[in-house]
């Protein structure tokens, strides 16, 4: 039995179903998976609270937050580093710090895709949070950063199951440009591709608009309209998704990858098709 466990700091779109993805309809064999939530927030302290996470021994951890490097995160990564840990992440994105995690031992799935929301008391309330969060699991699934990370972890997992531990594991140093996520995403169609390229780099701007908006404005006339229009670009990013995925459908070419009961991975692509 391979244990897999989650932390979870704060909120990414991907921390939504990231404990989920190698276990879709819950009949996996050989896998037991257990998740440590700490809400919206990702200081020390809440890094110190995962200690007693470490009572369940867990052969590899995946730590999910914002920010790799904000002071929450590194934390958490002080009480883990005597486990195999995956950092998931939206960054850093400097080439720099992806390095110095590699060279302190561990392993990262940094995803400049996976959006900043507007995080200002003058704009967002729980109803606008949980919509950008849909926006944004909908770009997430169906342009390929989904399967990225479902295959990352299985490789991870398959290695447990055959024996390897501790060291002895090879964790995935990936930065996930909109260009290596589209690649997974088993698009048929080239058009239906391009639209879903076009909403990852959509997504990844999403960041750059909203991050003014929650650290540098003040006038909130500039803070308000600043994060409205980075929750439209994602609004905007999932009506593009939606789109390359109902091209899929039309020419009967969704691709699907689903586990069989012992971890392996199944493909089928017909609708009546069986996964092989």
């Amino acid at each position: 039995m391979v244990n897999i466990g989650f932390i979870k700091m704060g909120n990414l779109g991907m921390s939504q179903v990231i404990n989920l993805v190698q276990d879709e309809i819950a009949a996996r064999e050989g896998i037991t998976v257990r998740v440590f939530g700490t809400g919206a927030k990702m200081s020390p302290a809440e890094a110190a609270a995962s200690e007693s996470f470490k009572q369940w021994d867990a052969d590899f951890v995946i730590i999910i937050s914002p920010n790799a490097a904000a002071p929450g995160p590194k934390a958490a990564r002080e009480v883990w580093k005597d486990v195999p840990c995956i950092v998931v992440s939206d960054g850093p994105t400097k080439k720099e710090a992806r390095e110095a995690l590699e060279k302190a031992g561990f392993g990262y799935m940094i995803l400049p895709v996976d959006p900043l929301i507007g995080a200002k008391r003058e704009f967002l309330d729980p109803v606008e949070m949980a919509s950008f969060n849909s926006d944004a699991m909908k770009v997430l699934s169906v342009c390929g950063v989904v399967r990225l990370v479902q295959e990352e972890l299985d490789k991870v997992t398959d290695q447990v199951a055959s024996g390897k531990s501790g060291k002895e594991l090879e964790l995935p140093h990936i930065f996930a440009k909109p260009e290596k996520c589209v690649e997974y995403a088993g698009f048929a169609n080239p058009y239906a591709k391009a639209k879903a390229l076009a909403a990852l780099h959509m997504a990844e701007k999403v960041a750059q608009v909203n991050f003014p908006a929650c650290f540098m404005l003040k006038e909130i006339d500039q803070v308000c309209l600043t994060a409205a229009a980075g929750h439209e670009i994602m609004g905007a990013a999932s009506q593009l998704a939606i789109q390359a995925r109902e091209i899929e459908k039309s020419n009967d070419t969704v691709f699907r990858q689903p586990h069989a009961k012992n971890g392996t991975l199944l493909k089928k692509v017909k609708l009546y098709q069986k996964p092989e």
